[in-house]
């Protein structure tokens, strides 16, 4: 047992003191001398969710590996430690691979072999542990050096995506109340949809956006009304306040040339109650006890269309099992070649195919099938979808969950 602890400890200090962009060299050197390892890899998600690109020395040289069918993408989208025997002549040599993950934030896998199946699965535990430790110190390494930023890259970024994506909370979130999930597309054109959240230990803050415009310019504008959001929000207002102020900073910057159609959820975790804010564009579908239904909200100006407007919130309750489902015009508006709108009736139809999947990877179905009906390869328009999964919290003092308007 010494043994074990002190070569965990081991790996994990040579991460934490490890310049930050030498992680990958960190990880590898202590799992070769600490695990015998034969060989460690990284590879990160893309932006697209599609692949899993290498860490290496830029240029890549290796092949990135797809997250649908590969051994890497089963553990990453499994979220599981997956074991491969290695074939040929490689006798009792594995292939471990380990999801990179970040508080329910899906980065990656880290690919390990070894030349012993059986000594693989006596340390399959701590070899996990380390892949998480490695999750950590890619995000606070991605404060200093631009490597894991470029290696998630399957493609270029066009300028107004490397702005909202570096607006981002992160794509997944986990905690013993929820799961969170989201995607955008497409993925490395993105302009004006977004997303952001935030949790204390009482309240989850959850705001879907949608810039009008194109490009640069409505990446300008999103980055305007989620900044001033969360400035309303750190400061500590109540929802409606902090879509007036936001409201307030839009309009004095564009007098109404330009706004922003935002639908904003406050939940409080002890007891599911929801204060939301709905305006604009973005929809809310909720999936409870098999059924799908839109969550119907008073429509309310977005952002920035009018001087000094007032937001009212309304309360809603969310249950245990319930599943939140939040899009963009991007997605109902999107026409088939005949010229069909995709539609609630649609979205309903995708909600309910992929209601045996975990939030993180319900976005990415869904827009799977949005492209589908859509039938050609360019989107007129970007796409968002949100994911959220609600199981509340147990104990005394959870509220009676009713509907409440």
């Amino acid at each position: 047992m010494t043994t074990i602890v002190n070569r965990f400890v081991t790996a994990e200090r040579a991460l934490r003191t490890a310049a930050p962009h030498q992680l990958l060299d960190a990880v590898r050197r202590v799992l070769t001398d600490q695990y015998a390892a034969d060989s460690v890899e990284l590879y990160l998600a893309d932006y697209g969710l599609t692949v899993l690109q290498p860490v290496s020395v830029l240029p890549h040289t290796l092949q990135p590996v797809s997250v649908a069918n590969s051994p890497a993408g089963r553990a990453f989208g499994a979220q599981e430690p997956y074991v491969e025997p290695l074939p040929g002549d490689s006798a009792d040599g594995v292939r471990v691979h380990l999801p990179v993950t970040v508080r329910g934030d899906r980065l990656g896998v880290l690919t390990v072999t070894l030349p012993d199946g059986e000594h693989a699965d006596g340390c399959l535990g701590e070899l996990a542990e380390i892949a998480e430790v490695l999750g950590h110190e890619v995000v606070v390494a991605e404060r200093d050096t631009d490597l894991y930023l470029q290696a998630r890259r399957r493609d270029r970024l066009t300028l107004a995506a490397e702005m909202q994506w570096q607006l981002l909370p992160g794509r997944s979130c986990v905690r013993p109340e929820y799961e969170l999930g989201a995607q955008l597309e497409p993925a490395y054109a993105v302009f004006g949809d977004n997303f952001d959240w935030s949790a204390t230990a009482d309240r989850l803050s959850l705001y879907v956006t949608n810039g009008m415009g194109e490009g640069i310019e409505a990446s300008l504008l999103t980055n305007l009304a989620i900044n001033a959001l969360r400035n309303a929000r750190r400061a500590g207002l109540p929802i409606a306040d902090q879509a007036a102020l936001a409201d307030q900073a839009v309009y004095a910057h564009y007098r109404g040339r330009c706004y922003v159609s935002v639908l904003m959820l406050d939940i409080e975790l002890a007891t599911g109650r929801v204060r939301a804010v709905d305006a604009g564009s973005p929809r809310l579908l909720r999936l409870r006890r098999g059924a799908v239904e839109r969550v119907p909200f008073d429509a309310q100006l977005p952002l920035g269309m009018f001087e000094e407007t007032d937001y009212v919130a309304q309360e809603f309750a969310v249950e245990p099992g319930d599943r939140l489902v939040f899009v963009s015009d991007g997605v109902y508006d999107v026409a088939s070649p005949g010229g069909e709108a995709y539609g609630d009736a649609a979205l309903a139809r995708a909600i309910q195919s992929t209601r045996l999947l975990p939030a993180a990877e319900v976005p990415r179905a869904v827009l799977r099938e949005l492209s589908g009906h859509r039938g050609r390869g360019v989107p007129d328009d970007d796409a968002l979808v949100v994911c959220l999964d609600w199981r509340g919290r147990e104990g005394p003092g959870k509220a009676e969950v009713r509907v409440l308007g």
